[in-house]
């Protein structure tokens, strides 16, 4: 067996094999070696844009946010968006030491503090950022209708609010 099946020659008999029907011969025979497959086959048909994707890109990020919708970042290990956040913050002069960025790990008890600040830097033109909100998903219905609020009473054009939290677990 081939390390790399997807790259190999076929033999004659397949020589008029397209790369199509290769995808088909692997799936049946080294379902092990089709991702490389798959790699190959829309690297071909549609260029290498639609395998790669660009790095991230903290500053067109800002570009798109606003202050009416939360930056949302959904958290996987070893991933840690508040870095960002906080560089991006800190070229639109929002700093944790002015107290103009808040970021708040969210946890028991946290939730009203964290009602006060949301309501204050959206009046203030202030950023907040809440982390971890899955482990308070009870108080995010209560976040939604307060960021509504908040907005409805007209929030500063510089406010942007930013949460984090992990993927919902599969059910059981």
């Amino acid at each position: 067996m081939d390390e790399k099946a997807e790259s190999i020659e076929l033999p004659r008999a397949f020589k008029d094999c397209s790369l199509f029907h290769r995808l088909l011969l692997l799936r049946a025979l080294r379902p092990d070696r089709l991702t490389g497959a798959l790699i190959q086959y829309v690297t071909e048909w549609l260029g290498q844009e639609y395998v790669e994707q660009p790095s991230f890109d903290v500053f067109s990020l800002y570009r798109e946010t606003k202050p009416g919708t939360p930056t949302f970042f959904v958290l996987f290990p070893g991933v840690d968006p508040t870095p960002d956040v906080e560089k991006i913050g800190f070229a639109n002069n929002k700093k944790i030491e002015d107290g103009t960025f808040t970021n708040i790990s969210m946890g028991q008890g946290y939730e009203d503090n964290a009602n006060a600040v949301l309501a204050k830097a959206a009046k203030e033109g202030h950023w907040v950022m809440f982390q971890n909100v899955h482990l308070m998903q009870t108080w995010m219905k209560k976040f939604e209708r307060n960021f509504e609020i908040a907005i409805e009473n007209g929030a500063h054009p510089e406010f942007r609010c930013f949460v984090s939290s992990e993927p919902p677990g599969l059910p059981d």
